[in-house]
């Protein structure tokens, strides 16, 4: 079972950016699917996360308006949209599926029971 994220970068204060993640081993399509980020010193924080359907979404407030999560269980496949992208945004993202919350508010990050390895998002000012 294996989360892939991809897609992070070196970004420009106001820049775009667009996280992959990709799952295999299981069909992650019933559950509940999330972002994560981790800042240099800080504790691992909740970003984003959407329902099986994709039809309930979840944001931090630092990110809402921002950012934006989707995915595509044809492809196992889960995304973030990132814009107007800050230096606070710098962390290292990673993706998550939790196979016990059976929706995206209140699902704490104990609860996510698979992670993908993360990828580094640097944006610069």
């Amino acid at each position: 079972v294996q989360l892939q994220a991809f897609g992070g970068g070196l970004v420009q204060a106001g820049g775009s950016l667009r996280l992959s993640c990709a799952a295999s081993g299981r069909t992650f399509s019933t559950d509940i699917m999330g972002w994560f980020r981790q800042a240099p010193g800080k504790e691992r924080e909740f970003a984003a996360a959407i329902s099986w359907s994709g039809s309930r979404t979840n944001y931090a407030d630092s990110v809402k308006g921002r950012f934006t999560i989707s995915r595509d269980n044809a492809k196992n496949t889960v995304y973030l949209q990132m814009n107007s992208l800050k230096p606070e945004d710098t962390a290292v993202y990673f993706c998550a599926a939790s196979s016990v919350c059976s929706r995206p508010y209140g699902c704490i990050r104990d609860e996510y029971d698979y992670w993908g390895q993360g990828t580094q998002v640097t944006v610069s000012s």
